[in-house]
């Protein structure tokens, strides 16, 4: 389409909103973005509908239909439920939970919903201030809810909110529920959303959830003579302005930790995150406040929450004394080694344990697993379909873990999202179980490499916006297919397992597997000879094709390991340029 028909078509869709049932701020916002000599903002607000996608919503916030906005919330709210009425037609009272986090009209979105599902004639549990997402998803199943929804955009930057829809087990919807209400909430229009709800049918949550919770999070707990002994651990925490402010510290001392020092400027509640650009604790800079912090009293761990509190960042000192953050891979490796030798020893393992891993992350999570005769599933990206594995063995076996390389990790299953209140309070527990092993958790993440073989990762995303981008990002997918790489830092490709058709194709032996995936999905591996991975997978949420790289290594000595992590480093360079990155 020709700029000036995009410029048409946004015009239209502008007036339509001007001259429909929309408030008169609305209208007012939209006036002056026809009124503004550049395009480009009111372009953007309406060219497409945001759409309610397999994870709900996210966008900018304000006025048009590619926002987010009291209407955008209100028709993905009328829609879902609309399609709860079919799912649960035999049901005399249908029952959702809301939740919601610090960011800019949280809580004027959270009330928006509440009122409409109000108005469908369900009971609505709406927690009466921010809570942390995996609360959220606890409190579905506490309460015996139908669905629920948290309203947080993550860690994106503050212009953005979002919208997340649950399902009756506390996980995020998945197949075919999620497809299905897509389609309900694409036939809503302004006119059907009922924002009329009664109050009446809206219960409000409080402390009294947040005590079932915590006496829930402090059952994840392996060593609690560990922590007797180890209470003043040192710990840095900072939930950088976000939900995590009151209930992990709270988590913390019912753990028995007695020394959590803080930041006090990103204690601060606030959807503007002044002391960030991006509330992300992968990103070094979300964490600097934090990490000076903790080379000021010397602490023996930093930890950080997203706004929601769903992922967990970890910082820890090396034997140079400089604080690093751990990797997201790292963090799954710390957790399930602890939970796997700590069950071992208290002969809690009888053989139906099992733990999940996304297809992206280590594959040193399986070593570890294999080498304990713990079965290990793989999953999707994102942690619905971690839940999804849990679902499918409820009653069966027993889950004791799972995680994935974007800094999430569940250590039990009472919440089916990432947790990072009971994350932060079990990583203190590891931390007190170096100490009192007289290490620190850098070294035992050194024994882990040392006991199980050294891997490093790395992520590299490449961006490409608009149409012709998200073109070109498919042609790069066709073109891996068609022609995959035969040689990665001079080892030859051995296997190539392509998602979207489900099979495993051996390039040595040209023989074929069946991938025991439930559905497709467009990803494509690369496995050396060495032991090197490459994954290649478009974002399902960002104009980026996404580049997970791991390559192996043995490390014999933890004097080796500076040396060994910079051959990694440069044989993780080779690989990315035999991609053509």
């Amino acid at each position: 389409m020709k700029q000036n028909d995009v410029l048409e078509m946004v015009k239209a869709k502008a007036n339509e909103w001007l001259t429909g049932n929309y408030d008169e701020e609305t209208k007012a916002e939209i006036k002056r973005l026809l009124e503004n000599d550049d395009n480009t903002e009111l372009i953007d607000a309406f060219y497409r509908d945001l759409e309610f996608g397999t994870g709900g919503l996210r966008g900018i916030m304000g006025a048009g239909s590619n926002r987010m906005n009291i209407y955008t919330v209100g028709a993905a709210t009328q829609g879902l439920s609309n399609y709860l009425k079919i799912a649960f037609a035999d049901l005399e009272q249908i029952k959702v939970a809301i939740g919601h986090d610090c960011r800019n009209n949280s809580r004027l979105f959270a009330e928006t919903a509440a009122k409409i599902f109000s108005a469908n004639g369900f009971k609505v549990y709406l927690f009466e201030d921010l809570r942390p997402t995996p609360e959220l998803s606890y409190a579905i199943r506490e309460l015996g809810c139908q669905s629920g929804i948290i309203l947080t955009a993550s860690h994106n930057p503050k212009e953005y909110n979002g919208y997340k829809a649950y399902w009756d087990d506390g996980s995020q919807v998945v197949s075919p529920h999620d497809v299905n209400i897509i389609k309900e909430v694409g036939k809503v229009k302004v006119d059907d959303i009922r924002f009329d709800g009664s109050e009446e049918n809206i219960i409000s949550m409080g402390a009294d959830m947040d005590e079932k919770f915590l006496s829930k999070v402090v059952t994840v707990s392996l060593s609690p003579d560990v922590v007797k002994r180890q209470k003043d651990l040192k710990i840095v925490y900072t939930p950088i302005h976000g939900t995590g402010v009151k209930l992990v510290p709270m988590a913390l001392s019912r753990m028995g930790f007695t020394n959590v020092i803080h930041i006090p400027e990103q204690d601060v509640v606030s959807g503007d995150f002044p002391t960030v650009v991006s509330p992300n604790p992968e990103e070094p800079a979300a964490m600097k406040l934090a990490m000076e912090k903790a080379a000021e009293v010397d602490a023996d761990i930093v930890m950080a929450t997203d706004p929601d509190a769903d992922r967990i960042g970890v910082a820890v000192k090396n034997d140079k004394g400089e604080f690093f953050i751990v990797n997201g891979n790292q963090t799954v490796l710390l957790f399930l080694y602890y939970i796997i030798t700590k069950r071992k020893e208290k002969g809690d393992l009888v053989g139906n344990e099992f733990v999940v891993k996304t297809i992206v992350t280590s594959e040193l999570v399986a070593e570890i697993a294999r080498r304990n005769d713990v079965e290990y599933y793989d999953c999707y990206t994102g942690f619905k379909y971690i839940a999804d594995v849990i679902r499918e063995n409820e009653g069966v076996k027993k889950y004791i873990g799972g995680g994935e390389e974007s800094f999430g990790f569940l250590p039990a299953d009472f919440v089916r999202d990432k947790d990072a209140v009971s994350s932060c309070a079990l990583m203190a527990e590891v931390a007190a179980w170096a100490k009192d092993s007289g290490k620190s958790l850098y070294e035992l993440l050194q024994d882990i490499y040392l006991e199980y073989g050294f891997s490093k990762e790395r992520m590299k995303y490449v961006v490409r916006k608009g149409k012709a981008g998200a073109e070109e990002i498919q042609q790069m997918m066709v073109n891996f297919r068609e022609n995959p790489p035969k040689e990665l830092a001079g080892s030859k490709v051995a296997v190539v397992k392509d998602y979207s058709t489900l099979k495993t194709k051996n390039l040595l032996d040209g023989s074929e597997t069946d991938i025991d995936q439930k559905e497709t999905s467009n990803v494509l591996q690369f496995f050396t000879e060495d032991g090197s991975k490459v994954s290649v997978r478009p974002s399902g949420t960002e104009p980026k094709i996404k580049f997970y790289i791991e390559v192996k290594g043995k490390l014999e000595s933890r004097e080796q390991f500076d040396q060994l992590d910079a051959e990694a480093n440069e044989k993780v360079d080779k690989v990315m340029a035999d991609m053509g990155l």
